[in-house]
């Protein structure tokens, strides 16, 4: 049951904060610099996959660990490691192979998927400990 509680609190807080990122910039800054490379509308099912699977990482690589040991700070480290080495994958495979794939965007969503993942991993870890001491 913890490791439900964990993969809960997470999926709501990685998700939460990454719509609301998503609706700020992905209408300015991402559309900006991707201009027809993005699609009108998301694919949903798609993403829907990345966060079931996404979520399911941050739980096994860095949140179960952190409640092994009682330490919070090894799910901040471990989900900001977790990140990005996730979201660094991406972006710079794009940076390499794509045209007109830029170093800002690489770098700002780097810095994102690094902050989101660590701050997901430990609410987390802190909402799993609250239900769980």
């Amino acid at each position: 049951m913890p490791y439900i509680t964990a993969y809960g609190f997470t999926a709501i807080v990685f998700f939460g904060l990454d719509f609301i990122w998503l609706s700020t910039m992905g209408s300015t800054f991402y559309k900006d610099r991707l201009g027809d490379l993005m699609l009108a509308q998301p694919n949903l099912p798609v993403a829907g996959v990345f966060y079931l699977v996404y979520v399911g990482g941050v739980v096994f690589l860095a949140i179960t660990p952190a409640l092994a040991q009682n330490n919070w700070t090894y799910a901040l480290i471990a989900g900001a490691v977790l990140g990005l080495v996730a979201y660094g994958t991406y972006d710079f495979t794009n940076l390499a192979t794509l045209k007109n794939w830029s170093v800002s965007m690489s770098l700002v969503d780097l810095a994102w998927g690094t902050g989101l993942t660590a701050l997901s991993a430990t609410a987390g870890y802190f909402g799993t400990k609250w239900l769980f001491p």
